[in-house]
């Protein structure tokens, strides 16, 4: 093994644990904070796995600046929360991946409004800082697909799989709406998948994509074009 899978967990480090395989798990501390991250090889993704409500309030303002452009204090997410569906779907999806004293509650508000705008999104999915939600309507996700850093959904995307695991999304992706991703398909970094694509293959970093089935497509669409906001990730993210 090798890179930060290989690094010994201290005494006060938190458990690496659950139905990961342990070398696709580190444990990075930064500033006297210790997250938990998951690493995916294949597209060079780390992905942090919140442990406690520290944790979920750094990924809370990771997709409160992806809206705003900037951090925002407690009082300021939760005032958008009240007026941002979205953002107050993923306020609370963040918070129910806790078991804290807030759990019972926070999965409350997460399946309230999971049902209330068809948002079919697990607390156990694994999403990385920045997460945007286009519009709050047909959003469905099979909870073993990890979405990556600074990814931009939108509106009746199903995310599913019938067989193994689900797709896996690098970082800077832009789905667009009417997307399907099949199975175990890798979606690389600064990729942009136009709209009602099927992707049933790989797609490389970089490409822009779309059709039934998804096809590669010579598009004026540098990389990343459409990922606004983005928000400036931990050194512990970078490959």
């Amino acid at each position: 093994r090798g890179g930060w899978s290989s690094i010994p967990l201290s005494s006060n480090s938190k458990n690496v644990a659950g139905d990961i395989s342990p070398n696709s798990i580190i444990v990075k501390e930064h500033n006297d904070i210790i997250m938990k991250y998951y690493r995916d090889s294949t597209i060079k993704i780390v992905v942090p796995i919140p442990e406690d409500y520290h944790d979920c309030l750094r990924l809370i303002k990771s997709d409160y600046y992806r809206i705003c452009g900037k951090e925002g204090n407690l009082f300021q997410m939760y005032s958008l929360a009240l007026e941002d569906p979205t953002f107050m779907f993923l306020f609370w999806h963040r918070l129910s991946q806790v078991k804290g004293w807030l759990w019972l509650y926070a999965k409350f508000r997460h399946r309230q409004l999971m049902y209330k705008y068809g948002l079919m999104i697990a607390s156990s999915t694994k999403i990385g800082y920045g997460f945007f939600i286009g519009h709050p309507q047909g959003v469905v996700i099979n909870h073993t697909a990890v979405i990556g850093n600074n990814v931009n959904i939108s509106q009746f995307l199903t995310i599913g799989s019938n067989e193994t695991r689900a797709a896996v999304i690098g970082d800077n992706v832009y789905v667009g709406p009417h997307v399907c991703l099949v199975e175990n398909v890798h979606i690389g970094s600064n990729a942009t998948i136009g709209a009602g694509s099927v992707v049933t293959k790989d797609v490389k970093a970089d490409a822009v994509v779309a059709g039934n089935p998804a096809h590669e497509i010579n598009a004026k669409v540098w990389p990343g074009k459409y990922i606004n906001n983005k928000y400036p990730l931990p050194k512990e993210c970078h490959w």
